[in-house]
């Protein structure tokens, strides 16, 4: 049995936003700066991982005033950003295709030409389970050192039973202090030793009880789009993953729109990624329902693509999250500074939304909610400390001054 963690007393917190005004509407719709809930002079009592007191430094109750184990930190605390959409785990790069789209050539005109996702497939293959998860464990210390405690992380470039459960795994072990979300996208493309995406798909329900049994990951993801699986195709496969018990997330209406992000409604899918190539009943649709739509602006930037209509769907009451998307070819980025900016310089949304996206509204994307991206009684103590005023987020691209990132009540120097 796991050993409990002492109280602890955090003091001399000079602001400390809690976003419990994001929280009570959910991560739904506008956000103010009142949602974010930023107050001064605060102080928290943390025990065992979770906050068990947090309030007015002058107000801490008695019984908590002589607790042995105290810091002072005098710097803005701000609750840890969780990036929602990853695909961290793979080898090596896709630099020369970045010279190829600059050159005019289309996401489809790569992979026809054997690259995208299938040639980091050949990479990843080709890698050791050591070399993996070396570079794994380098990118989540880089993910810590922005603020960031937890991150999900796809498989999807092993696409073989064998190597996308060596994904799982390596991502599962991974011994980062950040808290890593499996995602299983054995759905991102069809493997050329394979005739058809149905044929492909046939075996990877087969693979979907392995993952069930040793309990590898709890969320399955496909890629809906044309010349990758087509909207049929993808229903009949999440509907057997969700009558397996798996959560569903889907990369939808990315490249085109194939009516994705209306299944992830209809079948009550955590989220829908992306979802750039909406009309209007598909906005009204999925602002009207419980899905978290996921923006990835990075990724949009790279392709040279339309931004989703992330105004449209805020301003229809859609409860949304933004992600990094990091991956080696159409985002080979982690900055949380740089999505965040893309997102208010090219989508429009407003500061207090932007904090909203990387907080509460990943934390509904993976169905945490109860448990992470506010700072309140009973949440968990996943914060970090900052000389930065909140206003200052999100528009500069200099690294952002973190003393410490605290996940769980432990303290991690970045």
């Amino acid at each position: 049995m796991r050993k409990a963690l002492a109280k602890i007393l955090i003091t001399h917190i000079q602001e400390l936003m809690t976003m419990r005004g994001v929280l009570k509407n959910k991560a739904r719709g506008r956000q103010t700066e009142e949602a974010l809930a930023i107050s001064k002079k605060q102080a928290m009592v943390i025990e065992d991982g979770q906050i068990l007191w947090i309030g007015a430094q002058s107000k801490i109750p008695r019984e908590y005033r002589s607790i042995k184990n105290q810091k002072a930190i005098h710097g803005n605390v701000f609750p840890g950003f969780i990036d929602c959409h990853t695909h961290s785990v793979f080898a090596g790069d896709r630099t020369h295709e970045f010279e190829m789209r600059v050159q005019g050539a289309s996401y489809q005109d790569i992979a026809q030409k054997g690259g995208g996702i299938l040639h980091t497939v050949r990479e990843t293959r080709k890698a050791s389970s050591a070399s993996l998860k070396n570079d794994l464990q380098k990118r989540m210390q880089n993910f810590l050192a922005q603020g960031v405690t937890t991150v999900e992380v796809k498989s999807g470039y092993g696409l073989s039973a064998k190597d996308e459960l060596r994904l799982l795994t390596i991502i599962q072990k991974q011994s980062s202090p950040v808290q890593t979300v499996p995602t299983f996208l054995g759905a991102h493309a069809v493997p050329p030793e394979y005739s058809s995406a149905s044929e492909y798909l046939m075996s990877l329900k087969k693979v979907l009880n392995e993952i069930a049994q040793k309990k590898l990951a709890k969320r399955i993801d496909i890629f809906i789009e044309k010349n990758y699986f087509s909207l049929e195709e993808g229903k009949n496969f999440l509907k057997e993953a969700k009558d397996k018990g798996f959560e569903i997330t889907i990369h939808a209406d990315q490249i085109s729109r194939t009516g994705a992000a209306a299944l992830a409604v209809d079948i009550g899918a955590k989220s829908a990624d992306h979802v750039i190539c909406l009309d209007k009943k598909d906005i009204s649709k999925v602002a009207a329902s419980e899905v978290t739509c996921v923006f990835l602006p990075s990724a949009d930037f790279y392709l040279r693509c339309p931004y989703p209509p992330a105004r449209e769907l805020i301003d229809q009451g859609a409860r949304y999250a933004l992600a990094t998307d990091f991956n080696p070819g159409t985002s080979p980025t982690q900055n949380i500074q740089w999505v965040g900016l893309l997102a208010r310089q090219e989508m429009r949304m407003t500061l207090p939304e932007v904090f909203s996206a990387f907080t509460v509204g990943g934390a509904y994307a993976l169905g945490l909610e109860k448990s992470r991206g506010v700072l309140a009684e009973g949440f968990c103590a996943d914060f970090f400390i900052s000389s930065l005023d909140w206003d200052q987020f999100f528009y500069s691209l200099a690294p952002i001054p973190i003393e410490s990132v605290w996940i769980r009540g432990q303290s991690f120097k970045v």
